[in-house]
């Protein structure tokens, strides 16, 4: 089928760490290399798999205290590059652009920070910024691009490695896409509603 996409290189950058581990076990063993952030990319060696590291492709270090890690024109070119479509293709090989074929993030823990009574400058600095690009980024490529945006969507990637291998369809991908703007239309939703109650 013509709307099926291998999973090559899969960027994984996620807050929280559990239940990672059999998605992360599956993409390996169907030969998926991983591209991964700070403690996210330690996590993924410590359980043994090579990991490659976000500032290798950009070749800029994590810089702000954090606050820019992954906004960088290699990582979403990698991502929004459309695999069929020639100006782009020639463009990403000119610029030395990785094709990234699934990105699994999820977001800083906004509303949790709230609920914790934690201060204002604490709560402005789980207002993700990196995370929900990255998840808007792949979902408006889901013609190419498989997103992940929370672990609620680990079990629905676990189904389809275990059915199908590291490939999925166009209705697939779509569907991911789908659940990918839920998550960040309720993020949003949820930091809008902090500051109108301020």
């Amino acid at each position: 089928m013509t709307d099926s996409k291998q999973i090559k290189t899969a960027l994984v950058s996620v807050f929280h760490k559990d239940g990672l581990e059999e998605l992360l076990a599956l993409l390996n063993a169907q030969g998926v290399k991983f591209l991964s952030t700070g403690g996210t990319q330690q996590f993924i060696e410590s359980l043994g798999y090579e990991c490659q590291t976000v500032e290798s492709v950009t070749t800029y270090p994590s810089i702000l205290g954090g606050r820019v890690k992954t906004l960088h024109p290699k990582v979403f070119g990698g991502i929004l590059g459309r695999r069929d479509n020639e100006g782009d293709k020639e463009q990403m090989k000119q610029y030395d652009i990785p094709e990234i074929d699934l990105v699994v993030v999820d977001l800083y823990p906004f509303e949790d920070t709230v609920a914790s009574g934690a201060s204002e400058q604490d709560i402005i600095e789980k207002i993700d910024i990196g995370g929900i690009s990255l998840i808007r980024a792949a979902a408006k490529n889901f013609n190419d691009v498989v997103i992940v945006p929370s672990k609620a969507e680990y079990a629905m990637l676990v189904d389809i490695l275990r059915e199908k291998g590291a490939c999925t369809t166009l209705a697939d991908r779509k569907a991911f896409a789908e659940r990918a703007f839920g998550v960040s239309s309720h993020y949003d939703t949820a930091i809008h509603s902090w500051f109108a109650g301020k």
